[in-house]
């Protein structure tokens, strides 16, 4: 719980533009699970958005981490915050992305989605629907 806390801190200060409290979010993007608090605020602030909905078991998941490693290294992607989300523990959240597989990703501008993929492993394209997200 006091982990969660403290992730739900650190994704609210990302949110916020609070760099002093996280201090890593000024040179890449950030990586977060799930929740509905910090998406909405990430929406409400206008961010770049990734939702990566995967599944620990799934060979295509397996296959996208490595490309989206190097996304949130990137620092040309320092403000897109990446929403982890569990395919087989958050099954509510899936149905409200109206999501049918794992290894979906979402990309939204604030509270527009701006484009989506399953099953994808393809780096370049990966990149190119990430790019979607900025602005």
């Amino acid at each position: 719980m006091i982990a969660r806390r403290h992730m739900f801190t650190v994704a609210a200060a990302a949110v916020l533009g609070l760099s002093a409290l996280a201090p890593s979010l000024a040179q890449a993007a950030t990586e977060y699970p799930f929740t509905q608090q910090a998406f909405t605020d990430a929406q409400k602030a206008g961010k770049p958005i990734l939702v990566d909905v995967w599944a620990s078991w799934c060979p295509t998941c397996k296959a996208q981490a490595p490309t989206l490693s190097q996304i949130i290294a990137d620092p040309t992607t320092k403000d897109l915050l990446v929403f982890k989300v569990d395919f087989d523990a958050q099954k509510d959240v899936v149905k409200n992305f109206g999501v049918q597989m794992q290894s979906t990703l979402i990309v939204f501008n604030g509270k527009t989605e701006k484009g989506r993929s399953t099953g994808d492993t393809d780096p370049a394209s990966i990149k190119a629907l990430v790019a979607k997200s900025k602005p």
